[in-house]
């Protein structure tokens, strides 16, 4: 599994088609691309990796702290099959390596249940959905994160 954290002031999530989606203030937007050969055992290994990514800054504006150490922080999660998107061999990416959708979305929903776990009320998106997300980012702070 792979995401792409962006500690952010806001950020929104929503279903062109629907409106469906949710909304956080400060925290963390995810990005979440599932793998073909992704487990549960590594969504909930990406879950305490990015919970507990120093990636906030303490008193003395270092990062040094996590979101378990910085009350009423929140995780905005939204599946996005892109993130691994292979452009090695062409102009066109190829998205052989993301996961299919009915094993992408069950491993994308235990991976939230694992952030909500952690307290975190972690809304998303609509998985598979076509989307638009609008962002804050805070920094800016931007990671890639692989398990």
């Amino acid at each position: 599994m792979r995401a792409i954290v962006q500690r952010v002031s806001s950020a929104e999530v929503r279903d062109k088609a629907s409106g469906d989606g949710g909304s956080i203030g400060p925290g963390l937007l995810l990005l979440v691309g599932i793998h073909v050969d992704d487990t549960e055992a590594q969504a909930k290994k990406l879950a305490e990796k990015v919970v507990n990514l120093r990636i906030f800054n303490d008193a003395d504006g270092k990062m040094k702290l996590s979101m378990l150490d910085i009350p009423g922080l929140d995780v905005l999660a939204v599946s996005n099959f892109t993130v691994y998107g292979d452009c090695s061999k062409s102009r066109r990416p190829s998205f052989i390596a993301s996961a299919p959708y009915a094993k992408g979305k069950d491993l994308f929903d235990r991976f939230v249940l694992f952030l909500r776990e952690h307290g975190f009320t972690a809304p998303t998106g609509v998985f598979g959905a076509d989307m638009e997300v609008t962002l804050v980012n805070d920094g800016p702070v931007t990671v890639i994160v692989d398990v």
